[in-house]
């Protein structure tokens, strides 16, 4: 999915029939910054409703968490700027201005008229700091914010409640759904990846994400809980687990732990990245120290379990109270709740439906508007 860029400018402009005289700026442009790996997936959908509304598409991503290696899979037109700077909570801060001012030149030469993200730090930074107004969209309440710095607007799930959020309430948004019904419907299955893994239909595939370590939300309990997983699967040699790391640093110390389970081919962690979706679709249960791919398994339908063990956000008890995700709280849970069993596996999902999408699109086009004052055609170009 190549971003071509427009080629119209923004003082470009056209005169559509139902405006009734008034005049439509088309090229208006956005500046979209993907800063996690999960932000490159779910503003797939979300960049090509914006583009087929005139809007202009300036696309930045952070080298960390495999960001670069899925922006070259989903073909992006995409200017990679800055990296992760570890968990050190000073060396994190700094990150955030180093990386602010890697993206001045380019956002000063780009001049967008509104920047989205999924919670980036370093754009909203820049971005306040060039008065280019801003719309933060989360899913997780409980997310560290600036004390100072705040978005022009914030976007969240209608299952979190406003209450919670410390912005003024006239400047929250909601969507119906959760952040992975975004794309998720749009997923198709290929059963390449099967081959691709050596994955045999005798296996029962689980597919294990361990926690984020280096998150300023992290909890070392999540880690005791990852090693407790591993070492429960290990047990029944029909299990194949298909781990994605985080990192490089993060692959090698669980090759160097278990050397003996990757040796038996009992263990695998792709050697190039994969869809995650996909692989999701083609496992029979998911265990992670992860929200969003929790939450992408739940949205496909396949038994998930979780094993964070941060403060759980209102997304996560929204799927748990609805038998959609089990919380692993202790090791022992794991014996207790996990099922190792193949699953029975449907042909594919309904897409047709995608209200999640065309609210956030409804929303960042009506702010584009209110904070440029212009108007945007309401269908595709």
């Amino acid at each position: 999915m190549a971003l071509a860029e427009s080629s119209q400018t923004p003082d470009q402009s056209l005169v559509l029939p139902e405006t009734q005289g008034e005049t439509v700026h088309r090229g208006r442009t956005i500046w979209i910054d993907l800063d996690n790996s999960p932000h490159v997936p779910f503003f797939a959908p979300i960049i090509k409703e914006l583009e087929s509304r005139g809007c202009s598409i300036r696309l930045t991503a952070r080298d960390a968490f495999q960001v670069k290696e899925l922006v070259e899979l989903f073909h992006f037109d995409c200017k990679c700027i800055g990296h992760h700077y570890g968990k050190h909570k000073l060396l994190k801060l700094l990150g955030v201005f180093i990386r602010a001012l890697q993206l001045f030149p380019f956002i000063v030469r780009n001049r967008p008229d509104l920047a989205v993200a999924h919670g980036s730090r370093a754009q909203l930074t820049l971005a306040t700091a060039l008065r280019i107004p801003t719309v933060h969209i989360g899913d997780y309440e409980h997310a560290t914010g600036w004390a100072v710095i705040h978005p022009s607007w914030v976007l969240l799930p209608e299952v979190i409640p406003a209450e919670g959020i410390r912005e003024p309430k006239d400047r929250i948004l909601k969507y119906p759904g959760i952040k992975e019904d975004v794309y998720v419907p749009a997923f198709k299955p290929d059963p390449a990846i099967c081959r691709q893994l050596n994955l045999n239909d005798d296996d029962i595939v689980i597919t294990v994400r361990p926690p984020a370590s280096e998150a300023h939300y992290h909890n070392p309990l999540s880690d005791e809980l990852f090693n407790a997983t591993i070492d429960f699967l290990s047990r029944d040699p029909r299990v194949k687990t298909v781990l994605l790391p985080r990192d490089h640093r993060q692959s090698e110390a669980i090759q160097a732990t278990w050397p003996e389970l990757f040796a038996a081919g009992r263990m695998i962690i792709p050697s190039q990245v994969v869809d995650g979706l996909n692989l999701i679709w083609f496992s029979d249960a998911v265990i992670s120290g992860g929200g969003t791919m929790n939450r992408e398994a739940a949205a496909l339908g396949v038994p998930v379990y979780s094993i964070f063990r941060g403060k759980t956000g209102a997304v996560d008890r929204y799927l748990s109270e609805n038998g959609r995700l089990v919380m692993i709280e202790t090791a022992e849970d794991l014996a207790a709740k996990v099922h190792l069993v193949h699953r029975n596996r449907p042909v594919g999902i309904d897409g047709a439906q995608r209200p999640a999408l065309h609210a956030i699109v409804d929303h960042i086009v009506t702010i584009l508007e209110k904070e440029c004052g212009i108007r945007l055609p309401k269908t595709a170009a």
